[in-house]
């Protein structure tokens, strides 16, 4: 992710004529004769479309008696082959807040199929709320064949200047040409950044004179006229394991700085962190909602508090939180916050909980605070200057004796500092009212082990059976929980033994199913009902589901950072007692592959001692987080290792 600089106003050319030159606004309703003939897109041969054409023209006007920002937009998509095309559908995401909401209007669809013309009719458009403060305007074009091209165009207006949002140049779909222009009165001051690696063909502002008229105002105001334009970007094409593709996404993001009216008040948006820290101090919805550690220090039971160990007392408080409430599923950090409301109703949105966790160990005499971050399905927050914005999501900052944790109390699985999988997306900011905030980096935990002992003997018929072992830590421990606490133990038997028809698993013992601070323990009886090929007997030794069962990484190159979210280490310790029954024919070959900084390593070995086969593979990741660089290496060494797990087996033939 690259953020540049743009043509400031300090630095506009004062050229009106080049507008037309530099910006391509073309008439709703009438493609042009090369889009119509287009059948086959050559430059990426397995897109299914093309986006020929997306503006969006962004102002600020009156608006029956209101000053508005109004954003229209133009698009249209080029169907290459409607069988696999997924893109018929068009969304328009606007915000509301109680009476008042973004208005969309002027909404009109047409399938062009030749010369016909197919409009989207008023009962094919729906409108359903999504969140608290967002809605969603969906419409289908009709009649979509090769062919086809889908415009659309619509216009919203808004009050709401601080949700400017951004322009994507990029899509699932290769686009042509992509164009944001705006024209922003002088009295509208905003930040922009670009993000993405794509270079802008068009980085054009200029100063327009008398854009702005007002009813009433005899004087009209100048504005800055700035055109964006970014032509022949490949499809984006989401990869395993990574952040928020709006994180590489090429766009344009406004952020509003301040606003003149026209008495010559002055609303500021954009300030220091040090502004913003006094404002959150006092903020009903953040900094009031700290102010309760007496009625949390009433409502605990007693005992919590007089336990004399700060770790213990703070895992006590943060147990009680995990067990006693249930999260809505609703993200809030800026609004709709009451922790007493919550606390007495036991249901609340994320800050709600984890807000009252700070408040009760505040109250048990422990140094918490508040944690602003991004969800992983958000792209990061910008670190040039405050954009609350981008933050979603409040964690809780623990220290005790200069150790630093990380809390989420709304997910029932994770142990104590173990934050859900959602919460890892690199750093947050620290919200220390007297100190100052400050930005910390999110580490996951680091002990996540997945370890199997597998032990079997050939009986008097030649079958394979013994005992199994096995052991998850930390995240791995939470998915496994996730996973079967839900099941009874019978049904857990049939989703183990599911992967493989050879295998017939008895006798289930599971500890530590409720205990989260211990390991996630699975005891069996398994055995092994392989059919001999002749006098020989193949076995694939690997039968439990390894963590990582696929290869992830098939694509020749990759484009965007690898994130798996945290370290692992994955260990299998098996043995084969062959007794009388067999003999080893052959056995495949002992090996180790490093990746490169020892960010990583996988090891198989093989041993045979009299009549017992030990094998032992060791896969270890001790880093989490790799460039586009490593992917190579990373690639060689998810090849191997599931050729280690699936493609070897021992050789054994009936003595």
């Amino acid at each position: 992710m690259q953020l540049k600089n743009l043509l400031l106003p300090s630095c506009l050319i004062f050229v009106t004529s080049l507008f037309s030159q530099i910006s391509n606004i073309q008439t709703f309703g009438e493609p042009l004769t090369e889009e119509i003939a287009m059948t086959k897109f050559p430059a990426d041969p397995e897109a299914n479309g093309v986006v020929l054409y997306k503006r969006g023209n962004y102002s600020v006007d009156e608006v029956g008696g209101y000053i508005m920002l109004i954003k229209e937009i133009h698009g249209k998509i080029k169907v290459i082959d409607a069988k696999n095309f997924k893109h018929s559908t068009i969304e328009i995401p606007y915000y509301r807040e109680k009476n008042v909401r973004e208005k969309v209007t002027n909404l009109k669809g047409i399938t062009h199929n030749g010369a016909v013309k197919e409009y989207v009719g008023e009962n094919a458009i729906f409108d359903t709320d999504e969140t608290v403060n967002w809605s969603n305007i969906k419409f289908t074009f009709p009649n979509v064949q090769n062919g086809s091209i889908l415009e659309y165009t619509y216009r919203i207006e808004t009050p709401y200047f601080f949700n400017f949002g951004s322009w994507e140049f990029q899509d699932e779909l290769p686009v042509l040409y992509s164009e944001l222009h705006t024209e922003i009165p002088g009295n509208f001051s905003y930040n922009r950044t670009l993000f993405g690696n794509f270079p802008l063909a068009v980085n054009y502002a200029e100063i327009k004179k008398a854009c702005f008229v007002l009813n009433g105002f005899d004087v009209p105001g100048d504005c800055e006229s700035a055109t964006y334009v970014m032509q022949n970007l490949p499809a984006f094409k989401e990869e395993e394991y990574m952040l928020s593709k709006k994180n590489y996404i090429p766009r344009m993001k406004y952020e509003v700085i301040e606003i003149v009216d026209l008495t010559g008040s002055k609303s500021t948006y954009t300030n220091t962190w040090e502004d913003v820290d006094k404002k959150f101090r006092y903020d009903k919805d953040l900094g009031r909602q700290l102010k309760y550690s007496d009625f949390f220090k009433e409502q605990l039971p007693a005992a919590i508090f007089t336990i004399p160990d700060a770790l213990e007392r703070a895992k006590a408080i943060y147990y009680y939180f995990q067990e006693t409430m249930f999260w809505n599923k609703e993200y809030r950090i800026l609004s709709d916050i009451r922790v007493k409301d919550a606390f007495e109703s036991k249901t609340g949105n994320s800050s709600e909980i984890n807000l009252g966790l700070i408040n009760a160990l505040e109250a048990a005499g422990l140094d918490a605070k508040i944690m602003l971050i991004a969800s992983r399905s958000q792209p990061l927050p910008t670190k040039q200057y405050p954009v609350l914005t981008d933050f979603n999501y409040a964690l809780v900052y623990l220290n005790i004796n200069n150790t630093e944790y990380l809390l989420d109390a709304t997910d029932k699985y994770n142990p104590f500092g173990v934050l859900p999988l959602r919460d890892l997306n690199m750093e947050g900011r620290v919200m220390d009212f007297k100190n100052g905030s400050y930005w910390l980096p999110i580490e996951p935990f680091k002990k996540n082990m997945h370890y199997v002992n597998m032990q079997l003997t050939a009986d008097e018929s030649g079958q394979f059976s013994g005992k199994v072992n096995e052991v998850s830590t930390g995240y791995i421990s939470v998915e496994k929980r996730k996973k079967y606490n839900q099941y009874n133990l019978e049904e857990i038997i049939k989703t183990k033994q599911g992967k493989n028809e050879s295998l017939n698993i008895t006798n289930l013992e599971i500890q530590n199913e409720k205990d989260l601070e211990q390991p996630y323990t699975e005891n069996f009886d398994i055995s092994l009902h392989e059919q001999p090929v002749g006098d020989n007997l193949f076995i694939y030794p690997f039968l439990m589901q390894p963590y990582f069962s696929e290869n992830p990484f098939k694509k020749e190159t990759r484009q965007y950072p690898i994130d798996f979210g945290f370290p692992v280490t994955n260990n299998y310790l098996i043995s084969f007692n062959l007794g009388n029954q067999y003999k080893m024919v052959q056995m495949p070959s002992s090996r180790i592959l490093k990746l490169p900084h020892n960010d990583g390593e996988v090891s198989i070995v093989y041993n045979q001692t009299a009549n017992k086969i030990n094998i032992r593979l060791s896969v270890k990741l001790s880093n989490h987080v790799f460039a586009p660089e490593a992917y190579k290496s990373l690639r060689e060494f998810f090849t191997e290792l599931i050729k280690i797990q699936s493609e070897e087996p021992i050789q054994l033939k009936k003595i």
